[in-house]
């Protein structure tokens, strides 16, 4: 039992997933730059038509919201693509073949996209810290902060994997994660349109997206302000279910074919 224990998560593993993530140059273009350039460009930019006097603010309000592209660039794009790719080449069959059982790699790549998250996540507040005025945070609402992108990035990173064993096509499945990731975007109101000037059916729907709160209210829960959480629940449990049942499709037909 210790020995499949300690297979289950191995250095070596580790490393080579995390030199397939950092080897990706668009995980790098979509989860680090351009995070980074738009909260401050968007920041700045808000600033210029709000005034000096709401600085702080704004910047802040813009930086916590433009945080959540991370996760959905690293993990929802960035795993979704490398496991289609893989999928497509047999490596998995192949690594199988070697000993290398699918949990482990699993687990290695969790790991591995934790750690690279966590980096872009450091060079993304020491950007913004040196280059915006952010408001300091309260304990709790930093703590928030940081359960919430925790949890999101499970679920990304369930519905991630269950799109690439659904397709299992390198092009189709590039194509599904960019859509999603630029119309998250586009509700959450991270595109020059805000969710008050949104359509009604549109506001509809960018109300079951997690992004949308991280966008519109995250500034209150970061200072410590009264907040209502049911509506982000909600979300959360909507964008959770989802990708819940896309997974629980994507491993009933695996066992099928097997």
């Amino acid at each position: 039992m210790r020995e499949k224990r300690r297979k289950l998560v191995t250095w070596s593993m580790i490393v080579y997933e995390l030199r397939n993530v950092t080897g990706n140059p668009f995980i790098h273009i979509f989860g680090v730059g351009m995070p980074v350039l738009m909260s401050i460009l968007i920041a700045r930019m808000a600033v210029d038509q709000m005034g000096a006097a709401m600085a702080r603010t704004v910047q802040t309000s813009v930086f916590l919201g433009i945080g959540v592209l991370i996760p959905m660039a690293t993990i929802l794009m960035g795993y979704s693509v490398m496991q289609a790719q893989d999928l497509e080449r047999g490596i998995p069959v192949r690594l199988q073949l070697f000993g290398i059982r699918s949990s482990v790699t699993i687990c290695s790549r969790v790991i591995s996209q934790l750690i690279f998250m966590a980096a872009a996540f450091l060079v993304y507040f020491g950007v913004g810290a040196s280059a915006l005025e952010l408001e300091a945070p309260c304990v709790s609402g930093a703590i928030l902060y940081g359960v919430c992108l925790v949890v999101f990035s499970v679920i990304c990173f369930m519905m991630a994997h269950a799109i690439a064993a659904l397709i299992k096509k390198f092009s189709i499945t590039y194509c599904v994660v960019m859509i999603l990731y630029f119309a998250c975007m586009i509700l959450g109101g991270m595109m020059g349109v805000s969710y008050e000037n949104l359509s009604s059916p549109l506001k509809a729907a960018a109300r079951l997206l997690p992004v949308t709160y991280f966008n519109r209210d995250f500034y209150t829960i970061w200072i410590g302000d009264s907040y209502r959480f049911g509506p982000m629940l909600q979300s959360y449990l909507f964008f959770g279910a989802i990708a819940g049942i896309l997974l629980f499709i994507a491993l009933k037909r695996e066992r099928v074919r097997k």
